[in-house]
């Protein structure tokens, strides 16, 4: 049998941002995506790891991903691979997290589209026609998901620590994606990541910005697909 195969999303997202690949993989693969709730990213993996299967494969969407690593240095014995997605491993700097309040003040007053614009600014998103549409979905997924709980997200997000130390002793199949159109920064910080980690792998989506899991669901899952194909590394 396959294994399972957890997906957690990005801020602001529920489970339309895996759309595709739940789609793709529920064919062949238990799927659970699992919602980014809580106000520390080490409640988040807790509460998490009381339900999840005892061993699973993780990709995880930018925050999501953060989660991600949070459950590698929590249980390294239940995480068999790690996909990583736009994903960041340092902790937020105090400038970069005091930024993130006037994010929330937006939300509050009840300017949600500014609040999103603040969190996923729509220039991170690959330029063409789909672009609409992906900033579309993302507004109607945080009105879904609410003020309240994007607030906790972004609390999350401001108190996480650095995960530079964990990643080095990452001893399982690792696979580093992100979008070519994400913005310098993120790309630089991808590179990083795949050099960092032993036994990962590198994959730069074309095409792609902030969310490949929807600008190029095809390739995204294509690159998961050999990822999940990867023999296991032996610890």
């Amino acid at each position: 049998m396959n294994e399972a195969l957890v997906l957690l999303p990005d801020v602001m997202c529920d489970a339309r941002v895996f759309g595709p690949q739940l789609a793709a993989f529920s064919k062949s693969h238990a799927v659970t995506i699992a919602p980014i709730a809580g106000d520390r990213i080490e409640e988040i993996a807790s509460n998490l790891l009381d339900v999840l299967p005892r061993k699973f494969a993780v990709v995880g969407l930018s925050l999501g991903g953060t989660v991600a690593m949070e459950l590698l240095r929590r249980a390294p014995d239940r995480v068999g691979r790690i996909a990583l997605i736009g994903a960041n491993a340092f902790a937020e700097t105090p400038q970069s997290a005091a930024d993130l309040e006037p994010v929330i003040i937006k939300g509050r007053s009840g300017k949600m589209d500014s609040m999103v614009d603040g969190l996923m600014r729509p220039e991170a998103m690959a330029p063409g026609p789909m672009r609409a549409d992906v900033i579309a979905l993302v507004r109607d997924m945080a009105d879904h998901l609410g003020v309240d709980m994007i607030t906790r997200q972004i609390r999350a997000m401001q108190r996480r620590r650095d995960y530079q130390a964990e990643l080095r002793r990452c001893k399982v199949p690792t696979l580093v994606l992100c979008g070519e159109h994400a913005g310098i920064s993120a790309v630089k910080r991808s590179s990083f990541l795949a050099e960092l980690i032993p036994y990962a792998h590198l994959s730069l989506i074309e095409g792609a910005g902030h969310l490949p899991t929807l600008e190029q669901p095809d390739a995204t899952t294509e690159a998961l697909r050999g990822w999940l194909r990867q023999p296991l590394v032996l610890r």
